[in-house]
């Protein structure tokens, strides 16, 4: 017999199972969220020469602050973010305290954006610039989880505590194969800080910019943290050739490769009957190159005629230079003589070298390449490119010529009325 006493203890029983049963999935989708989050460490350079006011007429260091409460604001909820300086604790001249100088001022996670500000605002020029030994630190920050990392260092000067040499410690890092990312923003317009920090990108996949207003330096800064929350492709490494003939075939996907100065790369795309391309090219200058520069992607058959190109030219204000194309294929009338083309895509940059800069490895070119299924039939797109807008074209000439004999009938009319009476 069951009994009052047993029956509500079952019935906890079942509630308490049921709760364990809900609460355990939640918590486990938290622990996947909170291991596959992005991570961001923004590392600033907070050294003494910080104080120079050459930046929209105030110091450097107020336009990084600046800077940094307008990212911390735009800064995406998925997206953990930390701050590090450099420099900012150590103001004396023993160069062996000055070189461990580095400190985590917010840490790696949940973004608290009113903490983080006032902790941006405590912010004096001080010390030394010890970029290796923050980036090694930084990279520590940055350390777990599943999800894409990146560094952003912001600096107006070098390093000052070699020999550990910042770019071999990017080196060291990119070959521990974790995934991380160092970008690097120049705050003066300095050809030694422009190789050393160009460097420091190249070394992991990044991108170095020179920056000298503000808002440049918010643009920026929010650009990188946004591109950490975008899903993480892993592009594919390929060889373009110097022609067609020799060049790779390449599916949908996205393609890294090297291009040098002055130099062609070729790759071929199998589009299909009804089949679309698209295509774009973007060509990084990891080093320091002379001003007015572009970029051409062309779509030529295999016998060289040219079918569409897509061309971008920069003016030394960007690191970046990128276009793209798209290119239609024409379904078959007769499926038995339905045959796919091949697509021969040239990539063509104009960069020059500056002196005394080298001009090997090449320059990092990134090619996506998309083949999407085109219009159902060759009826959705008419002569022109109008498609069926054509019928409605032809219905609203025929209404106003239909319009104006009736309203010249009336206008007619009405006149020998008038004159009648």
């Amino acid at each position: 017999m069951i009994t009052r006493t047993r029956l509500a203890a079952g019935v906890c029983a079942l509630l308490a199972a049921l709760t364990a049963g809900i609460a355990f999935p939640a918590g486990a989708v938290a622990d996947e969220t909170t291991a596959t989050a992005p991570k961001v460490d923004l590392v600033i350079d907070v050294s003494g020469s910080m104080r120079a006011k050459d930046i929209d007429g105030q110091s450097r260091m107020a336009a990084a602050k600046q800077a940094f409460n307008e990212v911390l604001d735009a800064t995406p909820e998925e997206v953990q973010l930390g701050i590090r300086t450099l420099g900012a604790n150590y103001p004396g001249d023993d160069r062996k305290t000055g070189c461990k100088d580095t400190a985590q001022l917010y840490p790696v996670g949940p973004l608290d954006r009113t903490e983080a500000k006032t902790a941006v605002a405590t912010l004096t020029p001080t010390g030394w610039t010890p970029i290796g030994p923050a980036l090694l630190k930084a990279a520590d920050d940055l350390d777990g989880g599943e999800g894409s990392k990146r560094i952003v260092l912001i600096s107006d000067g070098e390093d000052t505590c070699a020999p550990l040499d910042p770019c071999e410690v990017a080196r060291e890092i990119a070959a521990k194969g974790i995934g991380l990312t160092i970008d690097t923003l120049g705050l003066v317009p300095n050809t030694k800080l422009r190789q050393q920090l160009s460097c420091i990108a190249e070394a992991t996949g990044g991108t170095f910019t020179s920056v000298e207003h503000t808002d440049e330096l918010a643009d920026k800064v929010n650009q990188l943290v946004d591109r950490a929350a975008d899903p993480v492709v892993t592009p594919v490494a390929t060889t373009g050739a110097d022609q067609c003939a020799k060049a790779p075939t390449l599916k949908s996907g996205l393609y890294t490769d090297r291009a040098e100065f002055g130099q062609q790369r070729w790759y071929r795309v199998d589009v299909e009957p009804g089949q679309e391309l698209r295509a774009s090219v973007s060509v990084s200058a990891d080093r320091a190159v002379n001003p007015t520069y572009g970029v051409l992607l062309r779509a030529v058959t295999e016998r060289g005629r040219e079918m569409v190109r897509g061309e971008a030219a920069g003016n030394g204000r960007t690191d970046v230079v990128s276009t793209g194309l798209r290119h239609p294929k024409a379904e078959a009338d007769d499926e038995d003589t339905a045959t796919a083309e091949t697509v021969c895509l040239q990539v063509t940059h104009s960069f020059s070298a500056g002196s005394g800069v080298q001009t090997t490895p090449g320059l990092p070119l990134e090619l996506t390449v998309d083949v999407v299924n085109g219009p159902s039939t060759s009826s959705d797109v008419a002569s022109f490119g109008l498609g069926r807008g054509w019928w409605l074209l032809g219905a609203l000439v025929l209404t106003g010529f239909l319009a104006g004999l009736v309203w010249g009938w009336v206008s007619r009319w009405r006149v020998a009325v008038w004159r009648t009476n």
